[in-house]
This record gives structure tokens, sequence and C-alpha cells, in this order.
């Protein structure tokens, strides 16, 4: 798993931001940190919460220059009606062929549902180096991140 201190796996994948493009993160890197918040699965309890709360904590990510991106397996499509859905004005990343959870190391299943090959809850921050200063990651789905922690964490990568 690529841990702080590591350089984050580069990738291309679709960018459901109330249309579908492309999002390549060498490309989107600048000065101010970005962040990657993986997420198991849209229109589920927890994710639906922790989408709205960091969505609702946007503005002090914003402060420290932060940008932030959900990502999940999910089609661009079905992020595309979630963020809809809980009006959240960040864009989602779509691993529908799962691979960035391959990368990343996030890859986890939910054996007693028959769900397989989804995304760990996991917040990765990327400093404009590509370089990842913050990782959280649980491996219990049922654990959204700690949010001071991911705000303090953009607030030193700025």
């Amino acid at each position: 798993m690529p841990a702080t201190g590591d350089t984050a796996p580069d990738f291309t994948a679709p960018l459901a931001n109330g249309d579908v493009d492309s999002f390549t993160l060498s490309e989107e890197l600048s000065d101010d940190p970005l962040v990657l918040a993986f997420f198991p699965g849209a229109f589920t309890s927890v994710c639906s919460h922790e989408m709205s709360t960091f969505d609702d904590r946007l503005g002090e990510l914003s402060e420290h220059g932060a940008t932030l991106y959900g990502v999940s397996v999910d089609s661009p499509f079905a992020l595309n009606a979630f963020r809809d859905e809980l009006g959240i004005d960040f864009d989602l990343i779509s691993d529908a062929e799962k691979s960035l959870i391959e990368e990343y190391d996030v890859a986890m299943d939910f054996d007693a549902l028959g769900v397989y090959n989804v995304a760990k809850r996991a917040v990765f921050v990327i400093d404009s180096d590509g370089d990842i200063s913050f990782t959280w990651v649980s491996d219990d789905p049922g654990v959204e991140p700690e949010y001071e922690e991911v705000i303090e964490a953009v607030s030193v990568a700025n």
C-alpha cells in the first residue's frame, strides 16, 4: 500500500462532475494539496454520510487550497446520480475498472453479502510533488475518517 512519504500512483480515470470527463492525477497536481477519499459504494448509508460530511467541510479544505475527490468502483453515471442526490459540490472519480483500488491497495470484499472488490474507506492527501503526505485506511467499512485529521493534513501539506 502506498504510505505517507511514497509517490502516489498516477492514473487516468473517468470523472463524474455532472458530466463525464477524464481525470489524470499528474495533470491535476498544483501548489495545493489534493485529497482522494475512497469509499465502498454510492447510495449506501455510511458512504452517503461520509461524502455529505466531506461536502459540509469543503470550505475548510478549500481554505487550505485543497481539492477533494471521492473515489469508488461505481460507474461515472451512477456517481453523477449520487452527486445529484446528495447535492455535493466536489467531483467523484470512477474506478469501474478497479485498477485504482488495486494500485492504492485498498480493495476489500463483503463476503457475507457476496460483494467483492470494492474500495475500503481510505483517504490520501497528495502534495504538489505527487507525494503522499497523509494516509488513513480503515478495514472496517462502518468507520469514517477523522475529518479534523484530514483538515490538519491539508493545512500542513499546503
